[in-house]
């Protein structure tokens, strides 16, 4: 079989770095966790490979998701939580629909309205979501400017509502502790943009675990995987 291209000039046959990345990406695991389940099964590969694999298809995990991912409703719900990098806490931005399901997410430096502007523009672009019929969010001060930041540019259309409640979003904080669940083994990362393409791939298993990708159904591992290497280009 031959080497897809995302994996030429690499020691280790595509399946093993896939296989790392995406439990990395998936379940509560460290980059050691991993090196010590590899060594189990026969495989030597020291623990900073499995982090420059992670950086290098985590990315691609997520930009090669989204043009398989299902419609997402017009009611969002949309909030922040915190990413420690190098002992500093940075911003995770986060949309959900009504049914959980994810819209879009953001990694930023601040929590002002500059940030939640980049935000919304993210999730409004994204090619399975729709324009918002309501914006569910907390009592953060930046939203209902960025809010009219948007219809003054016509963004968002006049009629989309924002409501601003904390007991609104309780879809959405349920949705953050699976994200904080799997980021906490990672005991602070290194550099923003590390967190940032790590995320990726984390963001891309959490839709694909909701079951938001159409041709997979929620639950069956088995085919999780085979579309996983077929979005890679590792033949079934």
């Amino acid at each position: 079989m031959s080497t897809p291209v995302l994996f030429k000039w690499r020691h280790f046959l595509p399946e093993i770095i896939l296989l790392n990345v995406r439990w990395y990406c998936r379940y509560a695991l460290s980059y050691r966790d991993l090196e010590e389940m590899m060594q189990e099964r026969g495989v030597e590969v020291d623990h900073s490979t499995i982090n420059r694999w992670v950086l290098k298809y985590a990315p691609e995990l997520d930009k090669r998701i989204r043009p398989h991912l299902k419609p997402t409703n017009d009611s969002g719900r949309v909030d922040e939580t915190y990413i420690e990098i190098k002992g500093v806490w940075k911003y995770l931005y986060r949309a959900v629909d009504s049914e959980g399901n994810t819209l879009d997410f953001m990694l930023s430096a601040k929590r002002d309205g500059k940030a939640a502007v980049r935000f919304f523009r993210k999730v409004l672009k994204a090619q399975h979501t729709q324009t918002p019929r309501v914006i569910n969010v907390d009592k953060n001060a930046a939203y209902p400017g960025a809010m009219e930041t948007l219809k003054g540019d016509e963004t968002i259309i006049e009629e989309t509502e924002l409501r601003q409640s904390k007991y609104l979003n309780n879809v959405i904080e349920q949705d953050h502790r699976n994200i904080k669940r799997i980021v906490k083994p990672m005991m602070g990362v290194k550099s923003f943009n590390s967190a940032r393409r790590t995320l990726n791939g984390i963001e891309a298993m959490n839709r694909l675990r909701k079951g938001q990708v159409k041709e997979v159904k929620q639950g069956d591992r088995v085919s999780q995987v085979k579309f996983i290497e077929s979005i890679l280009g590792i033949a079934a």
